[in-house]
């Protein structure tokens, strides 16, 4: 398996967490993955390739939501259960990445768990609500609830990528679209909802560590503002791509380069 890529699960309360680790560094580094439709199982070997950069240097962990989750499931639920499978996976201190609802995570993470993150980097993210991702998600919600999964994939689509992606990869948006089918649309209605839970802006100054903020100036889910206001909060490092939105993570040929040297540095 590409990078020594494997998919592993660990037991956690009466469920299951499913994740993948690859790397062998002597360093952890824990990436959250935002709300998708499929999980991480099956794609251990796709991430061991896109994230290679961090293989050397580090064992690099990214845990999916555990298998069952209830109805009023938050992402500071969801930061507990992460900080629960880091210490059973005996992780005492690791640099933490992540992007959307993982941003979200990540932020709970490190402030209700400092000793647990060593470095943190926050990718096209938010720390408080705002109108734009209230009706993005609350759209997605609905169209969920209606079963109407084709609209539902070609919205998330559209409003995650740069029209320049999307007219040179329209060929691959059908395959794409089949791909990203919900195995399970209960689950993706909970984990949603529970992007409109995030609210821990006014506890952002417990936040010690140092951060790095990655924006997207044409992000039409969270916002360019969110990010912004975050980097203004913490008094952090901040970097805004000026023509991508929040796939900025996948189009950005420069960003994992940019996290690479923030934790370096």
């Amino acid at each position: 398996m590409f990078y020594n890529a494997k998919e592993l699960s660990l037991k956690i309360g009466d469920t299951k967490m499913d994740y993948a680790r690859f790397g062998k560094g002597e360093k952890a580094l824990l990436m959250i993955p935002g709300l998708n439709l499929r999980g991480v199982k099956g794609a251990a070997a796709s991430l061991a390739i896109m994230y290679r950069m961090f293989a050397k240097e580090y064992t690099v962990y990214i845990f999916d939501r555990k298998a069952d989750i209830p109805e009023g499931y938050t992402v500071e639920d969801i930061a507990e259960d992460t900080a629960f499978a880091m210490r059973e996976l005996g992780i005492t201190s690791a640099d933490v990445f992540g992007v959307s609802q993982g941003g979200m995570i990540a932020q709970y993470l490190a402030v209700n768990h400092p000793e647990l993150v060593n470095k943190l980097v926050l990718g096209v993210t938010l720390s408080r609500q705002n109108e734009t991702v209230r009706r993005v998600v609350g759209g997605w919600v609905k169209l969920s609830e209606n079963g109407e999964y084709k609209t539902l994939v070609e919205d998330m689509l559209k409003r995650m990528y740069s029209k320049e992606y999307l007219r040179k990869y329209s060929w691959l948006l059908p395959i794409m679209s089949k791909l990203s089918k919900p195995k399970d649309f209960r689950r993706f209605i909970i984990l949603a909802k529970a992007c409109l839970t995030c609210d821990i802006y006014d506890r952002l100054e417990n936040i010690k560590c140092p951060v790095l903020v990655l924006g997207a100036m044409d992000d039409q889910i969270v916002t360019a503002k969110a990010s912004e206001e975050i980097a203004e909060k913490l008094n952090c490092e901040l970097y805004m791509y000026p023509n991508l939105g929040h796939s900025a993570y996948e189009e950005a040929k420069d960003f994992n380069s940019r996290i690479y040297s923030f934790l370096k540095g």
